[in-house]
């Protein structure tokens, strides 16, 4: 308690303490909401792209619609929302949701031949694609604008040639060969499912399966792979696409078991001539 000599009456600190402690709470709540608000927004832009994209023009948009309702929306339905599994159990097709999965998940699933799916397997496997390149890039547009996600790459983000082929090696041996195999041949995964070999992967394929992570293989976003990380590895796998074999046959570059599976074989197969030659010496 403080007296005014003024007035003769007495004025009370405390009040005066609990309010500027209230202040600097109520300041330190708001300072943290601006921080974590702007956080969100621009890791948000980070990941995906406007929806619709930029170079997507009305007339693309409205043809990919008639594309999807045309050849995709019996699995996965009428508005790319998904079928649910009580239908596919009730003997429907379904498919996943395909709001916010972007341009490049729909251009990599297309463009390879995976989607359409014929039918229900374990892994959609690559063949001829059914869409030509302009169908491709409409389907894409028109996914593209129902929700954000990951965009076709640029020629830009392609231009791996002045990567560093050493930090992409370093890259896919930590991030990629635990399913593609040490030299990108692809291996089996559980449940029939498998990694596919990355021989004649495009730059561009290559680049929408990091962005998208198809079927079994994880999202690497450039939070976790920056674009020169994702320029790197690119360069390192067109290097074993073209890599030569100084050491003789690689016998599919699959690894120990078809080395040995041959070393077994080579070996029994010469054991038994030798067998063999010693008891016609003997006869």
């Amino acid at each position: 308690m403080t007296h005014s000599s003024r007035t003769g009456h007495y004025v009370s600190t405390a009040t005066n303490g609990r309010r500027s402690r209230w202040a600097a709470f109520v300041a330190v709540l708001v300072a943290l909401v601006a921080v974590g608000g702007t956080y969100a927004l621009l890791s948000a832009s980070s990941k995906a792209s406007a929806a619709p994209t930029e170079s997507a023009t009305s007339a693309q948009i409205e043809e990919g619609k008639n594309l999807f309702l045309e050849g995709c929306s019996s699995c996965h339905g009428l508005k790319a929302e998904g079928i649910d599994g009580d239908t596919i159990e009730a003997g429907g097709n379904g498919g996943p949701s395909l709001i916010g999965v972007g341009a490049a998940a729909v251009h990599f699933q297309v463009s390879t031949g995976r989607m359409p799916l014929a039918g229900p397997e374990a892994q959609a496997p690559q063949k001829a694609p059914i869409y030509n390149e302009e169908e491709t890039a409409a389907l894409a547009a028109y996914i593209a604008s129902l929700a954000p996600g990951p965009e076709i790459p640029t020629a830009e983000d392609l231009k791996y040639e002045g990567a560093s082929i050493a930090e992409g090696g370093e890259l896919f041996r930590t991030n990629c060969t635990q399913c593609h195999n040490f030299a990108g041949r692809g291996g089996a995964l559980s449940d029939g499912a498998y990694a596919p070999s990355l021989m004649e992967a495009s730059p561009q394929v290559i680049w929408e399966a990091m962005a998208t992570g198809p079927q079994q293989m994880p999202v690497f976003s450039d939070q976790t792979l920056t674009p020169e990380n994702k320029k790197s590895i690119i360069k390192y796998v067109t290097s074993l696409q073209t890599a030569s074999n100084p050491g003789g046959l690689d016998l599919g570059s699959l690894g120990p078991v078809t080395e040995g599976l041959f070393v077994w074989i080579a070996g029994l197969g010469l054991i038994i001539v030798v067998a063999v030659w010693i008891g016609a010496k003997v006869r």
